[in-house]
């Protein structure tokens, strides 16, 4: 039952009517008066907030602004970054096959490499004779 009576009291301090007064200094006159509570000023200032921020975001992502931030480049340059990544790695599987292939004739030539004979017997049907 506590818990209810601060959300309630909570509640009740959020909607408590205030007034923002501006008033010249030197006449003591009233500029401007402004009936507010807790909650609209919280939700405004959410609200501006929200709004500043997404105005700032889509300045950013509809605009050139977005080359100049680090790590961004142009899309010329992204793509010629991934042709130029898609060729080393083409490059170096090449330079590996190349590698094996040297250190297998370097064995070759060595005598490094293990003979596995071939130890099966064939059976081979004997010819037929014939009578003449």
């Amino acid at each position: 039952m506590a818990k209810s009576q601060e959300e309630l009291s909570t509640l009740k301090r959020l909607k408590n009517h205030y007034r923002l007064v501006v008033m010249n200094d030197d006449t003591y006159e009233e500029v401007v008066t402004f009936k507010l509570n807790r909650l609209s000023v919280y939700i405004a200032l959410c609200t501006i907030f929200v709004v500043l921020v997404g105005l700032t975001v889509s300045l950013i992502v509809f605009t050139p602004l977005k080359y100049y931030i680090p790590g961004y480049g142009s899309q010329a340059e992204r793509r010629e970054m991934i042709q130029l990544k898609i060729r080393a790695d083409s490059l170096e599987t090449q330079v590996k096959y190349k590698e094996a292939y040297w250190n297998n004739v370097k064995n070759v030539l060595s005598g490094q490499v293990p003979v596995n004979l071939d130890t099966t017997q064939i059976n081979v049907p004997e010819a037929e004779k014939s009578v003449d």
